[in-house]
């Protein structure tokens, strides 16, 4: 079981840069898929990224493909989402997700960071 704490979010202008961290506690970490997913108000979760175990196999949906960079340090306990290029369209709640393997489920959750992009 891992807990996780999401970081980083803010208001920033469109165009602009943002990193986000999520630190994990627990053991086995560097054994779980880690994704990022967004939510805004009235619409479901989104996943966004996705990022292997080992950090060798990565995803990105469509809208993000480009401009953000999933990566993760496993000595660190820590998976990053490096997001540039930030338009309107982004501002969302972030969250971060561990998941134990690349096609199972996200079981465990951390309790999001607001990133919101300004025009």
């Amino acid at each position: 079981q891992v807990q996780l704490v999401e970081s980083g979010g803010g208001l920033v202008q469109a165009g602009g840069s943002l990193r986000l961290s999520c630190v994990a506690s627990g053991r086995t970490f560097s054994s779980r898929t880690m994704g990022w997913f967004r939510q805004v108000p009235g619409k479901e979760r989104a996943s966004v990224a996705r990022i292997s175990s080992s950090g060798s196999t990565t995803y990105y949906t469509d809208s993000v493909n480009g401009r953000f960079t999933i990566s993760r340090d496993n000595a660190k306990n820590t998976v990053y989402l490096q997001m540039n290029s930030l338009n309107p369209e982004d501002t969302a709640v972030y969250y971060c997700g561990a998941a134990k393997s690349w096609g199972a489920g996200y079981d465990e959750w951390g309790p999001g960071t607001q990133v919101t992009v300004s025009t």
